[in-house]
C-alpha cells in the first residue's frame, strides 16, 4: 500500500498542476474577439430601379473620407429612394436590402466625422440640388437621448471568440448599431446598470419632406415598426453588441485575479441590467461560477434571445463578484443588491434565478430560511450569547441568518457543488486556496470567529478565514449545515447536470462536479448534457433552460 501511494504521487502532482495551468489559461482565453472592417456593399438585385439606389451608395462610400456631408446626402437619397420602391413593393428585398445599408453608413459617416445631429438638426447637401435637413426623433427617457453615445454600424464588426461562436440576428428593416455611451455611467451602481453603456439599437430613418428624422429603436422591446404606413419586422443584431462590451469590459476585470485578490476588486460585486428595464417582463437573473465573470452566459443569452417568445417575457440581468469570497458572503452582498432593485425598480413579475457552479450554491441561498440555525450550529449559542466585536458580529449575521427571497419565483441550477466538490479538498483546490489573498475585513471577522468556533472531527481545518474554494469544500462545516435546511417550499426549482458524454449517471461527474453533489432529490426536473463542468454552454442547456422559461412564463400568465 505504502509502494502503490509513493507511485501515485507523482501522477496526482502532475495532474494537479496540469489542472492549475488549464485554469489559467481558461481565464486568459479571449471571450470575444472584435474587429472592425471597412463595410462592403454587395447588391441583391440588377432591377434598374435598384441600380440607381446602389450606385448612389457606392458613389458615398468613395466621397466618404473626402466629402463626408456630399456622401451623407447619397445616402440620405438612396435610402429615401429604397423607401419609395418599398412603398410600391413591401415584399422588394433588394430595395430592403439597400434602404438598410444606407441607414448604416448614414450613421457611419455621423460617428467617423463626429457630426452632431442629435442635438440640433445637421444641414445636408442634396444630390438633387437643395438640402436635407438630418435630425432624430426625440425619446422623453433620459437614457436615450442619442447626443450620450457613440453608434456604430453592427455590419462593420467581425466577431470571433469562444463565447461569441454564434451570431444570431433578426431580418427586418433598420440598420443594427451599436451604441457605446461618452465616458462612464456616474450613477451605474444606483442604476444597477453597466459601469459604461453598452446596447444595441436599430436606426430606422423617415421621411418627412426634406427631413430626414433617424429614430433609434429597441429591438429587444418591440418585433416590429411602422415604416409607410405598415408594421414590418424590426431589423436586429443579437450577438454583435454582447460581444463589443466583452472586449471591451472583460480585459478591464480580470478573471483569475477577482478570485485571487478578491479585495481589489470588491466594486465589481454588482447586479446589473444588461437592457433598459420593463416592469412588463420577467427578469432572468445569472450569476456566474467561481474564476468567472458574467461573459460566461453570453452564448446562453445570445442563443435565447433568438427566440421571440424569450424576448417577449423576459429581460437579462447578471451578478457578478470577485470570486474569492465565500459564497455566503457573496450572497449576502447579493441580498443587498437586491433590496436596493426594489426601491429603485421594483419588480412586477417573479425573477428567475439561473446559477452555474458556485452561483448555483449562491442561489440556494436566496430561497432558503435559516432562521438561527446556521448560527448556534457554527457558535454552539444564539446570537446574543455568542461574543463578537459589532463588525465582525453583522457579517456573521448576514451570511448565516437569512430570509428567502420573496420576487423569486423559480431557479435553475447547473452544474452547481450544492453538496460540495472533492477538488475543493484534494491537491488543486488547496493549492487554489492558497494563492487567494483574504479581504481584512473578512480576515478580521476570521480571527473573531476562531475564537469562539470549536472544530469538529470531520471539519476541514483552517487556521485562516475560510474563502470561496474552502466553502465548496463537503468538509467544509458551512455545507454541511446548509444541506440540513430545507429549501423553502413553494419554489419549484430545476437542475442541469454535465456527464461529459459517458451516459454514467447517477456515478458521473463532469469533471469538477460529481452527480451526487448536483442531483436534488425536490427539483421539479432534472437533465443531463454530455458536457463538461461548462454545462450552461451546451446547446442542449440552451434548449432545457428554454423549455424551462416557456413553462414558467404559460404558468405565470405572461
Amino acid at each position: 500500500m505504502e509502494h502503490s501511494t509513493r507511485t501515485n504521487e507523482p501522477k496526482r502532482l502532475s495532474r494537479t498542476l496540469l489542472l492549475l495551468g488549464t485554469f489559467c489559461l481558461t481565464a486568459c482565453a479571449s471571450d470575444a474577439v472584435v474587429k472592425e472592417r471597412p463595410p462592403r456593399y454587395q447588391p441583391v438585385s440588377s432591377m434598374t430601379a435598384t441600380v440607381a439606389t446602389g450606385q448612389k451608395i457606392i458613389r458615398a462610400m468613395r466621397l466618404a473620407r473626402v466629402s463626408p456631408l456630399v456622401a451623407l446626402g447619397e445616402n440620405i437619397q438612396a435610402s429615401q429612394e429604397a423607401l419609395t420602391l418599398l412603398k410600391q413593393n413591401p415584399g422588394d428585398a433588394s430595395a430592403l436590402h439597400d434602404y438598410n445599408f444606407a441607414v448604416a453608413r448614414m450613421v457611419g459617416i455621423i460617428r467617423a466625422n463626429k457630426l452632431d445631429p442629435w442635438t440640433h438638426p445637421l444641414s445636408v447637401p442634396s444630390p438633387s440640388g437643395g438640402v436635407y435637413l438630418l435630425e432624430h426623433k426625440p425619446d422623453p427617457r433620459p437614457m436615450w437621448n442619442p447626443a450620450l453615445y457613440t453608434f456604430t454600424p453592427a455590419d462593420e464588426f467581425m466577431i470571433g471568440g469562444k463565447y461569441v461562436e454564434e451570431h444570431v440576428s433578426r431580418s427586418g428593416i433598420g440598420a443594427p448599431v451599436v451604441a457605446v455611451g461618452k465616458g462612464d455611467n456616474k450613477e451605474w451602481r444606483t442604476n444597477y446598470f453597466t459601469k459604461k453603456v453598452y446596447y444595441g439599437v436599430t436606426a430606422v430613418a423617415r421621411f418627412q419632406g426634406n427631413r430626414c428624422i433617424i429614430a433609434f429603436e429597441d429591438p429587444l422591446a418591440r418585433e416590429t415598426t411602422s415604416v409607410n404606413g405598415r408594421s414590418i419586422d424590426l431589423a436586429a443584431d443579437f450577438t454583435v453588441p454582447l460581444a463589443v462590451m466583452l472586449t471591451s469590459t472583460t480585459h478591464r476585470v480580470p478573471k483569475l485575479e477577482r478570485m485571487i485578490n478578491p479585495e481589489k476588486w470588491a466594486e465589481t460585486a454588482q447586479l446589473a441590467r444588461l437592457e433598459p428595464y420593463n416592469p412588463n417582463k420577467a427578469v432572468v437573473l445569472v450569476i456566474h461560477g467561481l474564476m468567472d465573470s458574467p461573459s460566461t452566459w453570453a452564448p446562453m443569452i445570445i442563443n435565447l434571445r433568438s427566440d421571440p417568445e424569450i424576448r417577449k417575457h423576459y429581460q437579462f440581468w447578471f451578478y457578478s463578484y470577485p470570486s474569492g469570497y465565500p459564497y455566503p458572503y457573496t450572497a449576502s452582498i447579493l441580498r443587498e443588491n437586491l433590496n436596493g432593485v426594489e426601491k429603485r425598480f421594483p419588480l412586477h413579475k417573479p425573477m428567475v434565478v439561473i446559477g452555474h457552479s458556485m452561483g448555483g450554491c449562491i442561489s440556494r441561498l436566496l430561497i432558503t430560511d435559516t432562521g438561527e440555525t446556521l448560527w448556534e450550529r457554527l457558535f454552539n449559542h444564539t446570537p446574543d450569547e455568542t461574543r463578537l466585536p459589532a463588525s465582525s458580529k453583522k457579517l456573521y449575521t448576514d451570511a448565516l441568518i437569512f430570509k428567502h427571497r420573496s420576487e423569486i419565483g423559480r431557479v435553475i441550477f447547473i452544474s452547481s457543488p450544492l453538496k460540495g466538490s472533492e477538488m475543493a479538498s484534494l491537491s488543486l483546490g488547496r493549492i487554489g486556496s492558497m494563492l487567494i489573498r483574504t479581504p481584512r475585513k473578512l480576515l478580521l471577522a476570521g480571527n473573531d470567529a476562531f475564537k469562539v468556533v470549536t472544530f469538529q472531527a470531520n471539519d476541514l481545518k483552517l487556521k485562516r478565514a475560510p474563502n470561496s474554494i474552502d466553502t465548496l469544500s463537503p468538509k467544509n462545516r458551512f455545507v454541511r449545515m446548509i444541506n440540513t435546511i430545507p429549501i423553502v417550499q413553494g419554489i419549484p426549482y430545476h437542475t442541469i447536470l454535465g456527464d461529459r458524454g459517458r451516459g454514467d449517471s447517477p456515478n458521473s461527474s463532469d469533471g469538477v462536479v460529481p452527480y451526487w453533489s448536483s442531483h436534488m432529490d425536490g427539483a421539479q426536473s432534472e437533465y443531463i448534457v454530455p458536457s463538461e463542468h461548462g454545462a450552461h454552454q451546451n446547446p442542449r442547456a440552451f434548449a432545457e433552460v428554454k423549455r424551462i422559461l416557456k413553462l414558467n412564463a404559460a404558468k405565470e400568465g405572461n
